[in-house]
């Protein structure tokens, strides 16, 4: 017999099906995971929806254990994937101490501080200072504290596995009362949150990948031309703390804007600068949604600097296209918690392409922009038009290529 996730039974008996009826209820409610009900007990709001134009606009409530005030965010498909939540630091004060046996990241919405980080058992804290726009990462079980340094209230956004730890042990105890020391998370090093800029190739896929634990300005940071997503597209993947928690910044040129492609849920897109808007849709609907009658099936969401957009609100691959509209370039960051490509399905060792970067045509999940609906150049044109904004599509990449292949994905 399965343990009761809600803690106790229904109180009613159960029968065997007679004759060649089907056991169960048929249809039924999720229930709440581990993680949904601690959430709940936190006492805090829970937002749950396709995106916020800004997290800015969030409402707060107090929240005990940090000290500050907060809310959660759970944006449809990250649900049991990982977890996020806004804190708001007091002016001039702190965050309670604290550590998890979870991985967490934050960025910087407003605010201008310090955080201090220790090891269990020993007395010596490194101390960093952040800004608006700074990245860090706490690492695995280390002790740590938030410090506002300003006489205005701090706002940090923060990313974690704590969905995946929480719904597994089913113990908050256990999660936040954990003696174990992680080392090879934390070394001590005098240079532990010094920002490092070289660049190396992530292991996974060779793109571009910048190995610190600390970022100073996520919003103006140098960025490797990377040309996958759009003409002239930048990007790269910080690797903190060992994590598992996946995470890239990349940015769209002013007056253009990205192929859609296809992927399963877990990815949210964070705006950094500029603005713009995200088309998403089943792809069982196809390339040209609104040309075939489904665009009903399109969702949309208009956002700009911390807004927020889920890449895949649920189930199945979903189509997702990112439109910069502003006279400056449209930076995103792409949070995908532990769901990160060197973790797809697959024995070790099986060769695994990078569909999302190749086109449909050739067996990937990206619609190269010939392909796609003739309502969405149409629409990125006229909206460049009210705006202001030069309009920097070159009429070729609309023509069918002479030489092209007919391999429709297939990738599951």
């Amino acid at each position: 017999m399965h343990q009761d996730p809600l803690g106790g039974g229904t109180g009613t008996h159960w029968h065997e099906p007679a004759g060649t009826k089907k056991a169960g209820f048929g249809e039924f409610k999720k229930q709440p995971t581990p993680y949904d009900q601690f959430m709940e007990e936190e006492g805090i709001p829970v937002f749950r929806d396709l995106g916020v134009s800004s997290v800015k606009n969030l409402p707060l409530k107090p929240w005990k254990r940090t000290g500050g005030n907060g809310t959660y965010i759970q944006l449809y498909g990250t649900e049991t994937k990982w977890g996020c939540h806004l804190v708001e630091v007091p002016a001039a004060g702190a965050l309670n101490p604290e550590k998890h046996m979870y991985e967490e990241i934050y960025i910087v919405v407003e605010g201008r501080g310090s955080t201090e980080v220790w090891l269990e058992g020993e007395g010596r804290k490194h101390v960093f200072e952040w800004q608006e726009g700074s990245m860090f990462s706490i690492p695995m079980n280390a002790w740590h504290r938030i410090v506002n340094a300003t006489n205005s209230p701090a706002l940090l956004l923060g990313g974690t596995t704590a969905p995946n730890v929480l719904n597994q042990l089913q113990n908050a105890d256990a999660v936040f009362n954990n003696p174990y020391v992680f080392r090879d998370r934390f070394s001590g090093a005098d240079d532990f949150y010094k920002y490092r800029e070289d660049i190396e190739p992530d292991p996974v896929r060779g793109l571009a990948m910048r190995r610190t634990n600390f970022l100073p300005d996520a919003v103006n940071c140098e960025l490797p031309l990377d040309n996958r997503r759009s003409p002239g597209y930048r990007r790269v993947e910080p690797f903190m703390t060992n994590n598992t928690f996946y995470y890239w910044i990349g940015q769209h040129e002013n007056g253009r804007y990205s192929k859609a492609h296809a992927h399963t849920s877990a990815a949210i897109l964070i705006c950094l600068k500029g603005e713009g808007y995200t088309y998403t849709w089943p792809e069982q609907y196809g390339v040209n949604p609104w040309k075939d009658g489904h665009a009903d099936k399109v969702r949309r969401l208009d956002y700009g600097p911390f807004g927020m957009v889920t890449a895949a609100p649920g189930g199945a691959r979903w189509y997702h296209q990112h439109f910069s509209v502003s006279k400056e370039p449209f930076r995103l960051m792409a949070w995908f918690g532990p769901h990160n490509p060197g973790r797809d399905p697959g024995a070790p060792g099986e060769k695994h392409t990078d569909y999302t970067a190749i086109d449909v045509n050739e067996g990937g999940t990206a619609i190269p922009y010939w392909m796609e609906d003739p309502f969405i150049r149409n629409e990125y044109e006229a909206h460049l038009k009210r705006n202001g904004v030069e309009i920097r599509m070159k009429p070729e990449w609309y023509e069918k290529p002479a030489d092209t292949t007919k391999k429709m994905s297939t990738v599951v």
